[in-house]
Order: C-alpha cells, then sequence, then structure tokens
C-alpha cells in the first residue's frame, strides 16, 4: 500500500509537471497529443519539452535515491550517500573534463566521463580514509573535504576554458533537465534500467550483509565482490543523472532517509527508496518552475536544510554517534 500511495503520488505530480507552466494545458488537450490528435502547437510543447523533462525526473530522483541507499548501506551512515562523499563532485568533474577538454558533448561520452570521475574519487576517498579499514565516519569526512577539492578544480576547468566554452557547460552547473528531450531520455532510460537490473541480481546478497560481514561470508556470500558491485552501480546511477542534467544534490542524501523513516526497520528500502527520490526529485522541479530556478537548486536548499536538521536532531537526542557516524 504504502508504494502503490507514493507511486499515486509521483503519478500527480507527474502530470502537473506535464499540464503545468507558463502556457497550462487540459486533461482532455494531453489525451489529444496522446491519441495523436492535438494541436502542433501543443505537440511540440509535451513532446519537446514537458513529457521529456517529467520523465528525466522521475526516473533521475528514483536513480539518485536508489545510489544513496545503496551507498548508506554500505557506510552504515545516514551521511554516506554520493554527493556528500565527493562522488558526485567526482562524476560533475568527468563531465566538465569530456566538454571543455575534450570537447565531447555526446550523452555517453558524457555518461563515461562521469562514471571515471565517479570512480576516480572513490577510489581516492577510500584510500584517503584507509586505516585498518575504514570508518563511516572517517570516510564522510574524507568524502567532503575532496569533494571541497574537486569544486575547486571545476571552477578552474570553467574559469580556464574560455567564455563560449564556459556557457556552453554552465546547462550543468545548477543541475537542470530542462533543456533535455527524448534523444537523451531514451539512451538514459536504458542505462538506468540496466542498472537497477543489476541492483536486484544482488538483492539477496545485499540483505544478507545486513546481517554482517561474518554471517554473509558464513552464507557463501563474496563480501568484496558484492560490495564492490555496489559501489559501481552506485557510482553509474549517479553517473547517468549528471551526465544529462548535471550535479543534483541532495536527493541521494534524503530520500533513503524518508523512506527509512516511513517504514522502519532493517532492510534497503531500494524501492521505496526510489519512489520517495522521484517525489522529491518531481516535486522540486515543479517548485523551480514556479521559483524560475534550476531543479538542482532547490534541492540543495532543501537539502540543506535536511543536512542541518539532521545534525541538530541529532545532537539534541544526545546520539550523534549514531545518527551522523560520530560527527558532533
Amino acid at each position: 500500500m504504502l508504494c502503490l500511495g507514493l507511486g499515486l503520488v509521483a503519478l500527480v505530480l507527474g502530470l502537473l509537471g506535464v499540464l503545468t507552466g507558463t502556457y497550462s494545458l487540459t486533461p482532455s488537450q494531453l489525451l489529444e497529443v496522446l491519441q495523436g490528435r492535438g494541436r502542433p502547437a501543443v505537440v511540440r510543447l509535451l513532446w519537446e519539452w514537458r513529457l521529456p523533462r517529467t520523465l528525466f525526473c522521475l526516473v533521475g530522483g528514483t536513480a539518485l535515491a536508489v545510489s544513496g541507499a545503496l551507498f548508506q548501506r554500505l557506510t552504515r551512515n545516514p551521511l554516506g550517500s554520493p554527493d556528500v562523499i565527493g562522488f558526485g563532485t567526482g562524476a560533475y568533474t568527468g563531465v566538465l573534463i569530456v566538454t571543455l577538454v575534450l570537447g565531447s558533448p555526446r550523452y555517453l561520452s558524457l555518461v563515461m566521463g562521469a562514471f571515471l570521475g565517479g570512480v576516480a574519487t572513490a577510489v581516492v576517498v577510500y584510500l584517503l580514509a584507509w586505516r585498518r579499514g575504514v570508518q563511516g565516519f572517517r570516510l564522510i569526512l574524507v568524502g567532503i573535504g575532496t569533494s571541497a577539492c574537486l569544486a575547486g578544480v571545476n571552477n578552474l576547468l570553467l574559469i580556464r576554458s574560455g567564455a563560449q566554452r564556459a556557457q556552453e557547460a554552465s546547462s550543468w552547473v545548477f543541475g537542470s533537465f530542462a533543456s533535455l528531450g527524448f534523444a537523451q531520455f531514451w539512451p538514459f532510460l536504458v542505462l538506468v534500467l540496466v542498472l537497477l537490473v543489476v541492483v536486484g541480481t544482488q538483492a539477496s546478497r545485499l540483505a544478507q550483509l545486513e546481517l554482517g560481514d561474518e554471517v554473509a561470508g558464513a552464507h557463501g556470500v563474496r563480501v568484496e565482490a558484492v560490495r564492490l558491485v555496489v559501489v559501481l552501480v552506485g557510482i553509474g546511477l549517479m553517473a547517468a543523472v549528471t551526465a544529462a542534467a548535471g550535479p543534483i544534490a541532495f536527493v541521494a542524501l534524503v530520500a533513503p532517509q524518508i523512506a527509512h523513516r516511513i517504514l522502519p526497520g532493517r532492510g534497503l528500502h531500494l524501492g521505496v527508496s526510489g519512489l520517495v527520490g522521484a517525489v522529491l526529485l518531481q516535486g522540486s522541479d515543479l517548485l523551480g518552475q514556479r521559483l524560475d530556478a534550476s531543479v538542482g537548486l532547490v534541492t540543495v536548499v532543501l537539502g540543506g536544510g535536511y543536512f542541518l536538521w539532521l545534525i541538530v536532531g541529532g545532537r539534541r537526542r544526545g546520539h550523534g554517534s549514531r545518527d551522523i557516524g560520530g560527527i558532533t
């Protein structure tokens, strides 16, 4: 019932995204377009702008939320999402290198650049955080520092690229689906679906990891191999969204935590997290349209508020180490 309710909320928000805007449409006009009988101006508005944007938000929100849920479970910390620990910033660095240095704006090239940037960042963060193993709070601190360094690198790339190229890359700076169409959506959808299928094949192994490494190993689970697959898939989901829209922060952080609160207990709750992510990103995009702001800016504001609430709330309850990995 919970998944059905979240799915209905996502559907309603999606319909609002399709029907509302500078030029509002009616449900009957939408049906006419779907039946091939709509006016040319309405057909163009829906097929070239609103439908792709809405689908990008729903699928992209799902991808980010699942990525965040995977990393939060691996680190066993609610702050262990890829945007907080620097993997998202690294993916954006890869996009900028492909765009500004290599001059290849094709989506698959951007995905590869984002993926390699995220993987390289993950390697650096894990190596710097390693001290007889990797502890969640240390990984997060190193990731935040690495993210800050990469943000400086990204700014340097934009400054040194020249005015024209910097302007071309500016569409990725704040995160937006506004200029994307179905030509970009179909490869994006295929990539996300493939990665989600891979997650599904690892579901039973991930559930056993919830019981602890020793228990999972005793049941024949190759713990490190599963972790490697999960890290690569999580980075891939983040890279797919970053390559399309640019950095969209905090959805990966917030959505799994909301899912955990409305569906408490052990488990990854990947399906619920994905639906919450779709609702969050579509809702943020609708709010951004009303405020004339990109969806990336809206998620930063909302996610930043949640980030502060998580830290302050953890301190007030006196459970800082449990809530935020000992960062007090």
